[in-house]
């Protein structure tokens, strides 16, 4: 699920960087040092929409450098238990398959895989195939898997998924 936050945090700028184009320097370093990462608590940040309130800054002592404290909206992705997420293959062994939807990786265990699948590893590597030989997962087809549990770490969350109910499933094959 994504989610517009409100956010805050304290940059520090070299004196080189004081000038003119000061604002526009603290802008990209909040940039730098916030997207991309995750919290435990809010998720991974995809993007700062926004800057709310840049303050005044203060003078270090001894270095001279600068600090702000910034607030700032941003766009962060939080996966949640229950949640359907459509998401890329990535690996795939006898225990199951794990998938990419963006940063969030998911494994799918194969008890949570219908039992009609059946895992092979043929020609075009490792798969879990259909009875009836029609419908295969392999490495970078699209899946929709529903979340059943997830891990939070302090800088990355990890999923637990199954696609063993109705309108789960492939979706595409990969991308040739």
């Amino acid at each position: 699920m994504f989610f517009l936050l409100e956010m805050e945090r304290i940059v520090t700028l070299p004196p080189q960087t004081f000038g003119s184009g000061l604002r526009e320097t603290l802008h990209k370093q909040l940039i730098s040092e916030v997207e991309g990462t995750c919290s435990g608590k809010h998720g991974y940040i995809v993007c700062v929409t926004r800057i709310v309130d840049a303050g005044k800054g203060r003078i270090q002592m001894g270095t001279g450098k600068a600090t702000f404290h910034m607030k700032y909206q941003c766009v962060a992705f939080r996966p949640f238990k229950g949640e359907v997420i459509d998401c890329v293959v990535t690996q795939i062994n006898k225990m199951g398959f794990f998938a990419d939807a963006g940063p969030f990786a998911i494994f799918v265990s194969s008890n949570l895989i219908p039992g009609d699948y059946e895992f092979t590893s043929g020609d075009q590597g490792p798969s879990f195939v259909s009875g009836e030989q029609d419908v295969s997962i392999v490495k970078d087809c699209e899946v929709r898997v529903k979340i059943v549990g997830t891990r939070v770490d302090a800088t990355e969350i990890f999923g637990i998924g199954t696609i063993k109910e109705d309108y789960l499933g492939v979706l595409a094959g990969p991308e040739t």
